[in-house]
């Protein structure tokens, strides 16, 4: 099932199987903004990355001396969400573990998605909640896919001295090596070979922001992230670009499996919640 919130510039859908973003639609302009997905390309749009962010080394942890298996980006986006509240112009999509899940990750958990619009501004808050009574480790990062072309520029709000993260292009793990992709420049142009070695993947930027400057400028995209990565990913060539505030990140050559040493990871007590939002103005 689809769900809709709108007001006067805006209409903005969400899916409730992996509370997927499905639609953020511009009516000044009567322009989709969101990629719509091409099972010949990409299917996914929007996915929730969660408990953890790309892959594991061998698709395997431990935690407490058990060895578990889980697919890549987790489980949440393969499973329902349930709309918990909805206004004109927000909703949540709440999802709690159960016996498959906790098969696969040995935590119960409340993770909600919240979607907010003002004006020409959407805002998605990922909220985790540690319902265990034991302390909790996880990741939780964001994929929306936006729809661009060749030659479209990602702008990073300050200038950045950034290399990117290489990967095994067979097990999408981090390599030890690094490639330079700004030297105190601010502008990624999308070109057919951009992402021809798998996401770039950031850490280390002073930037809070980027916009991503679609159809020489006229569909902008103004986009904040409160995350210690960033990956931006698209499939060689195609008409879109993900731009993803990540809190964690995947699986190096040399990760140990153990899952509280995993880089980037989350450590929450009984009790408590952790929030990760995003925005993207129009």
């Amino acid at each position: 099932m689809i769900h809709t919130i709108e007001n006067k510039y805006l209409r903005v859908r969400v899916k409730e199987f992996g509370a997927e973003l499905n639609s953020l639609y511009n009516k000044s302009n009567h322009t989709e903004y969101l990629w719509q997905g091409d099972p010949d390309i990409w299917s996914g749009q929007s996915p929730v990355l969660f408990p953890i962010i790309g892959r594991l080394k061998n698709d395997l942890y431990t935690v407490g001396g058990k060895e578990y298996s889980m697919p890549k980006h987790g489980l949440a986006r393969k499973r329902p969400f349930t709309l918990t509240q909805h206004t004109d112009t927000s909703f949540t999509f709440t999802q709690t573990e159960d016996e498959e899940t906790l098969q696969k990750y040995p935590f119960r958990y409340r993770l909600s998605l919240s979607f907010f619009i003002e004006e020409k501004k959407l805002t998605v808050e990922h909220q985790v909640e540690n319902t265990n009574e034991c302390e909790m480790y996880f990741s939780i990062g964001a994929h929306p896919a936006f729809n661009c072309q060749i030659g479209d520029i990602i702008s990073f709000e300050k200038n950045e001295t950034l290399q990117t993260q290489m990967l095994d292009l067979t097990e999408s793990l981090r390599l030890s090596e690094t490639k330079p992709i700004l030297n105190n420049e601010k502008n990624i142009i999308i070109t057919e070979h951009t992402f021809d070695q798998d996401a770039l993947i950031f850490t280390g930027y002073r930037s809070k922001s980027v916009i991503l400057h679609a159809d020489g400028g006229a569909r902008d995209i103004h986009f904040t992230f409160e995350s210690p990565y960033l990956g931006i990913w698209a499939k060689p060539g195609a008409p879109y670009v993900c731009l993803e505030p990540w809190c964690g990140v995947n699986d190096s050559t040399t990760s140990n499996g153990i899952f509280e040493h995993k880089e980037g990871i989350i450590s929450l007590a009984p009790g408590k919640t952790y929030t990760m939002r995003w925005t993207a103005e129009l």
